[in-house]
């Protein structure tokens, strides 16, 4: 969640500081593990031991809240890495990760981690650059829940999308990603009685149009409408 979508993806690039061999021997350091579709990577509340950078799949990343109810803080994509914020280790994970496809993984445990960053001096700054980029991601989310009503988070939501992975077709978009209206509201940061609701509402004003389940982006301007409305 972002009030535009410059610089999401800047943390998908966080070891290119490093040279070929430092790549290498880096990711060679690690585990290769592997996980299934809607297969928990690592979940709230558990030992927490190092980070997995992510070369295969994607990995939606959530926060429960005693009452049941889950907010996304992001979906992270090959090249970024999650675990965080306790790297090297210790404490237990602060939320959940989960596989949205097959995804696989280079785990680097606490233990591995330091030693890495002893013998390869430029993975310590790679490492900050992804932090720095993960604080922004974070930082942007709060500022939406923050200073956005839950209607204008649900408008920017589909108007990042369409700019992501939209195909466009004649005046309307279509929204390539298929997502469940209890995805949208753990997006958003609302109930998914509320995401159908509005959606429904969106139907009846030609703003959108479902079929099959995916969204169709019929009126952008009307989006962006709402969004910057006095």
């Amino acid at each position: 969640m972002s009030e535009s979508i410059e610089g999401l993806n800047v943390g998908a690039h966080f070891l290119d500081r490093l040279a070929p061999r430092e790549r290498e021997q880096l990711l060679a350091s690690g585990r290769t593990l592997l996980a299934r579709q809607n297969e928990m990577v690592f979940s709230q509340g558990d030992p927490h031991d190092g980070i997995f950078i992510i070369t295969r799949g994607q990995v939606r990343v959530y926060y429960t809240a005693p009452s049941g109810r889950e907010i996304t803080l992001a979906y992270w994509t090959p090249g970024h890495f999650i675990g965080g914020p306790e790297i090297s280790g210790g404490g237990t994970h602060m939320w959940s990760g989960i596989a949205i496809d097959d995804c696989e993984f280079v785990a680097l445990s606490g233990a591995t981690l330091q030693r890495v960053l002893r013998e390869i001096p430029a993975f310590a700054l790679a490492l900050i650059d992804g932090l720095v980029a993960k604080g922004k991601c974070y930082s942007s989310m709060a500022q939406m829940l923050g200073t956005r009503s839950v209607i204008e988070r649900l408008a920017q939501y589909l108007l990042n999308l369409a700019e992501l992975e939209g195909i466009a077709e004649g005046d309307t978009v279509l929204l390539g990603r298929k997502t469940t209206h209890d995805q949208i509201a753990a997006m958003v940061g609302s109930t998914r009685q509320w995401v159908t609701m509005m959606l429904k509402r969106f139907q009846a004003k030609r703003i959108i149009a479902i079929e099959g389940g995916a969204i169709r982006i019929l009126r952008i301007d009307q989006l962006e409408a709402i969004l910057f409305r006095d």
